[in-house]
């Protein structure tokens, strides 16, 4: 592809004069119908990667992304720039979905957005045949391996999907991939060979600091007192997200809440209010982050400790994306170090109880012995538990286990949506006294965007109605709340259901087959995540940006200069370099091979620049082996 046709698209769609680091690359991959998997830091310009090709290509770019948040901004700013796109995902009608496939078909955009969870779906799989497919574009492909922190089953379809699209070139694009999830993210798409284009993910405008304290609470409220400018404070649970919110607000500091366990109009109104500045904290689980495009977040602050160092380095990354200065916090005691260890065996309950869960599901949907294959289920996780007194925190874990297995497929996300429906005739609702302004408007605004309201139960979406008001979601809520007492309509508000389908006719439990691919494997590995976690934060002595870095397979790397450690080093004498010198002796008279490793070099508390010199004089002086020290370097 010709360059210079790349840099006049780039700037007379975007206005920028050059690609930055791979960005080029990638799209003269794709270009060329090659598989291609990008590896760019949080805010490197992954979007630009599959939106720029889109436009060069014949035919519509089929973009599977998890984020419903991320498909409508980015929609919405493509049309600005007058690029034909659109987005299918839960809570539109029946009639729109329909429409947005059928203009597909006809080759009237140019990115189509979707669920992974869409790929799943019969219907949408038929349609999808009779659109011509430029390329397939897999955000967040990390969420593909099972060796991922946040692998999701749904994304297994796009390797299904392949097998029925011969000859359309896929690009995966993620900001998280150890060199393992490299290797299997390629693997499971199908990779006709290797190709792989990696930016550093080194940021150097960010500051990582770890902080032991006894008084969590105190040391936020100190680090937001000190640091101005919009703030991410990630938390556990959902209740904490609440107090931590409401506590941060009766110290005076602006703050809100976000959990997946609230509405979606709940959510997207506090996200707007943050994103706007209105607010200047958000409180979160990490349901909260993913796609949310927000440049000048200043600070970002773990109350508690993530459960490996793919989720902290993708939450952290949320600070700084306009290339300021930022912090990212991580405040640590003894008793989460106790959490993250008790997680594993939260994470990867004995087998005894997932087969006790296996069977209390079966009683809860009254299936006998050999029936229940092919049927699903709505799944109320709440009664369930209450009924066969189980906690969440280890049968969540133990119905993925079940579904890896081959036993169940577990939808968490499920469907959700609100539904409405008139309780009065078309011609009787005119006839209707009503004194509230806000009824009349929320009434109109219905039917204009919906047809059917009189027959059935509709989808409804708070937002779009709000917008067509000029109101928020949740004035739109009580509204409908207050016609639904007076008996004008039924509105049944969003609630989310998990669905379960068995895959196999139920079986005695004690036939069960949770093999060492399904349970012993993938646990050795969480152990081993849980373990870098804690190294991460355990070790006082080394470059905060270098061990993360080290762990993502960058080995030739500097000190940042500016996180905690590099800044007590700062602070500290220089060392000389006889010093050094005896430091590497040590480390090397305590190596079976008589040569140090370089993870016990990288640990040494001195500037890299002495370390080396040390190292190269040492072999010089043959007290290091020369051959043993390049071989284990």
């Amino acid at each position: 592809m010709d360059t210079t046709l790349l840099l006049h698209e780039l700037k007379k769609r975007w206005g920028y004069d050059g690609f930055r680091g791979v960005q080029q690359d990638i799209i003269e991959s794709i270009l060329s119908g090659r598989d291609t998997l990008g590896l760019m830091p949080t805010g490197g310009g992954k979007s630009l990667t599959f939106q720029l090709p889109s436009l060069l290509m014949e035919g519509t770019c089929l973009v599977v992304t998890p984020l419903i948040a991320l498909m409508k901004d980015q929609v919405d700013h493509l049309r600005q720039r007058g690029i034909r796109a659109a987005a299918l995902y839960s809570g539109q009608s029946r009639r729109e979905q329909d429409l947005v496939t059928g203009n597909a078909q006809l080759d009237a955009y140019r990115l189509l957005y979707v669920s992974p969870e869409r790929l799943q779906t019969p219907a949408f799989r038929q349609k999808l045949r009779h659109i011509k497919l430029s390329f397939i574009c897999v955000d967040e492909a990390h969420c593909i391996s099972q060796w991922g922190y946040d692998f999701r089953p749904s994304y297994l379809e796009i390797g299904q999907l392949r097998k029925e699209l011969p000859g359309v070139p896929v690009l995966a694009l993620t900001a998280t991939a150890t060199p393992r999830v490299v290797d299997d993210i390629q693997q499971q798409l199908h990779f006709g060979q290797k190709n792989v284009f990696s930016m550093s993910f080194e940021r150097k405008n960010l500051s990582y600091v770890v902080r032991h304290t006894g008084d969590k609470p105190g040391e936020l409220l100190h680090i937001l007192q000190n640091v101005a400018g919009a703030a991410i404070v990630y938390t556990r649970n959902r209740e904490g997200t609440k107090d931590m919110a409401a506590w941060l607000a009766e110290q005076g500091v602006s703050a809100t809440f976000y959990h997946a366990g609230l509405d979606h109009a709940t959510r997207n109104m506090r996200q707007q209010e943050w994103q706007q500045g209105r607010t200047r904290v958000m409180v979160a689980t990490n349901a909260f982050g993913m796609g949310i495009d927000k440049a000048d977040v200043r600070v970002v602050v773990h109350i508690d400790m993530p459960n490996s160092i793919e989720a902290y380095f993708q939450e952290a990354g949320r600070a700084g994306r306009d290339g300021q200065p930022a912090y990212c916090v991580l405040l640590h005691n003894e008793r989460d170090e106790q959490t993250l260890l008790q997680s594993i065996d939260n994470m990867f309950p004995p087998k005894e109880y997932i087969r006790q869960v296996y069977d209390h599901l079966a009683c809860f949907f009254q299936l006998g012995i050999g029936l229940g294959q092919g049927h699903s289920f709505l799944f109320d996780e709440a009664r369930f538990c209450r009924y066969f007194h189980h906690f969440p925190l280890r049968l969540e874990p133990a119905l993925h286990l079940l579904a890896r297995a081959g036993y169940i497929d577990y939808d968490e996300s499920g469907e959700a949506y609100a539904r409405l429906r008139f309780n009065v005739e078309r011609d009787r609702l005119y006839m209707l006294q009503r004194q509230e302004p806000r009824e009349e408007r929320v009434i109109e605004a219905m039917l204009r965007l919906y047809s059917g309201l009189f027959v059935d139960y509709e989808r409804i979406e708070l937002t779009r109605i709000a917008e067509r008001c000029a109101m928020t979601p949740p004035e739109v809520y009580a509204t409908l709340r207050a016609l639904t007492q007076q008996g004008v309509v039924s509105f049944i508000p969003e609630r989310r259901l998990p669905h379960i389908r068995y895959t196999q006719r139920r079986e005695r439990s004690e036939h069960l087959y949770i093999g060492r691919d399904v349970y012993d494997d993938r646990r050795s590995d969480y152990e081993e995540r849980v373990r870098q976690m804690l190294r991460y934060v355990n070790t006082p002595n080394v470059c905060r940006s270098r061990l993360l870095l080290d762990y993502f397979g960058e080995r030739h790397t500097t000190d940042c200069g500016c996180c905690d450690v590099c800044r007590s080093r700062r602070r500290q004498p220089q060392a000389d370099i006889k010093t050094v010198r005896q430091a590497v002796t040590d480390a090397a008279n305590k190596a079976d091979a008589g040569t140090p490793s370089p993870e016990a070099l990288r640990n040494l508390p001195y500037p890299t620049q002495l370390i080396q010199q040390a190292v190269k004089e040492l072999a010089e002086e043959e007290v290091l082996n020369m051959s043993q020290l390049f071989k284990t370097n």
